[in-house]
């Protein structure tokens, strides 16, 4: 996203880390993300947000900074021995595929028969079992929404999660889904993607869905959070069960854009720790 403000182009990093109960690392982990190779602090870089799922041992940072100095392939590459990562999305060139795709491909949704020898990473040779195999791409912006589901039965969020998938007759654009169980009940985790193509207008119920923001002049859309929420409420209802709450893991694009702006203009790197919330 292009920010007059600050003079630069705009870019935000989702980085997905599987830890989450000590908090010394998750913090360490946030903290070099501020600082270059020598240790110099990055003065137009901030972390603005971290979310730990304590549940599943996984943490989601948000950073934001100009988009020359979030190139983390190259720089894993370099100062990380024997690490392995893929790309996906506009990372992935020229083939440009998705996050799921690049999963099937990898046999990520069968880890339990998974051979990591059979992988074949686009940096590395092999994967190690000690680094294991990361993930890294390029997209326009994407949020996470996560809506829980008043049941234990994972039969029934599954069902959810394939109905609002947008790959799916009768989903929603730009949703992925999947469902897992959590704290007694079945949350249903969407990954809300971005899109140019414009959606019907004017006006009709169908485009009152999205909500629209603009990277570099150009127009992009996305499902709005509240109507994920419906949708999933009214399929939770014709199974017979309750949705009984919705989160954000992160921000709306605007409101990223904004707490960006706010705290590079205030050379605030550790953002996270002034707003004094972890904002799921």
């Amino acid at each position: 996203m292009a920010s007059p403000r600050l003079g630069f182009r705009l870019a935000v990093c989702l980085l997905n880390v599987s830890e989450a109960r000590k908090q010394d690392v998750v913090e360490t982990i946030a903290k070099a993300a501020l600082c270059d190779k020598p240790g110099q602090k990055k003065t137009q870089t901030t972390v603005l947000n971290i979310f730990s799922d304590y549940d599943y041992n996984r943490s989601v940072l948000t950073l934001a900074g100009p988009i020359e100095t979030l190139d983390i392939a190259e720089s894993l590459s370099h100062d990380v021995p024997d690490c392995s990562m893929f790309y996906f999305g506009y990372a992935d060139q020229p083939h440009k595929r998705s996050l799921v795709q690049r999963r099937k491909e990898l046999n990520w949704y069968k880890r339990s028969n998974l051979n990591v020898n059979d992988i074949k990473p686009d940096v590395g040779t092999t994967v190690s079992p000690r680094y294991g195999l990361t993930g890294i791409g390029a997209s326009p912006y994407v949020m996470n929404c996560n809506v829980t589901v008043d049941t234990q039965d994972l039969n029934i969020g599954q069902l959810i999660a394939s109905a609002v998938r947008g790959a799916n007759p009768g989903g929603l654009r730009g949703i992925q889904a999947m469902a897992f169980p959590h704290e007694g009940t079945v949350e249903i985790a969407c990954n809300v993607e971005s899109f140019k193509d414009k959606p019907p207008m004017p006006m009709t119920e169908e485009s009152t869905k999205y909500i629209s923001y603009y990277i570099e002049g150009e127009e992009h859309f996305y499902f709005a959070p509240i109507s994920i929420e419906r949708q999933i409420k009214k399929l939770a209802a014709s199974y017979g069960v309750k949705t009984v709450g919705t989160a954000l893991v992160g921000f709306t694009p605007e409101h990223c854009k904004c707490l960006a702006e706010q705290a590079i203009r205030e050379g605030y790197g550790a953002f996270w720790r002034k707003r004094k919330t972890i904002t799921m």
